[in-house]
């Protein structure tokens, strides 16, 4: 089971964004990791069809500057690595990242971790996780699913990787689409060693 190496959480981490939609959940998660004074480090890759999705979604376009419009501002915290360039530092299971979170993660991309196909940076990367038994989350976004992502699902879940549907919570009622997001990233933060203080908790 994967284990994170650093009790007080990760430090360095990285975040990857497919061609599924979402786009909104992907911000609330940039953004909570740009706030938590513990992490240190994100890498992030986005693939050519995230690209299409954040333009759909957000109103983003193009690669030109794309942190700065998800964050609404510069970061030093962020590197934005190429997905075409299988050579970048988390590409590498001696660099030491402590975990990875694809958010959203399609099922195209699923089924490329699943079965090993790492021809890509976010493949690739999922891949060093798995095999160096670190965290590694994939929030798949899909409905209704077929058979053969079913499939995926547990290919991925059976080699290390937890599977964490983007599915939000109602029973804290929120008032907008951004809360629900967000408190969906607390939840997959907590997951991984990060609770933030502003999430909701469920109380008896």
């Amino acid at each position: 089971m994967p284990t994170l190496t650093n009790s007080a959480g990760p430090q360095n981490l990285t975040v990857a964004t497919t061609g599924a939609s979402g786009s909104l959940f992907l911000r609330q998660l940039l953004l909570a990791l740009n706030r938590d004074r513990r992490v240190k480090t994100i890498n992030f890759i986005a693939s050519d069809n995230a690209l299409r999705v954040l333009a759909e979604e957000l109103g983003i376009r193009g690669r030109s500057r794309l942190l700065p419009q998800l964050l609404g501002k510069s970061s030093a915290k962020f590197h934005e690595q190429a997905n075409a360039d299988i050579g970048a530092n988390v590409a590498s299971g001696s660099y030491p990242s402590e975990g990875m979170i694809v958010m959203p993660c399609s099922v195209g991309t699923l089924a490329r971790i699943a079965n090993g196909f790492a021809v890509r940076l976010i493949e690739r990367a999922a891949d060093v996780c798995l095999k160096e038994q670190r965290p590694l989350v994939l929030c798949v976004r899909e409905t209704p699913l077929n058979k053969i992502h079913i499939r995926n699902l547990y290919r991925a879940a059976d080699a290390g990787a937890t599977i964490y549907p983007m599915i939000p919570t109602f029973y804290n009622r929120p008032s907008s689409m951004e809360g629900m997001a967000h408190q969906f990233v607390c939840r997959v933060l907590a997951h991984i060693g990060l609770p933030q203080p502003d999430a909701y908790r469920w109380k008896a």
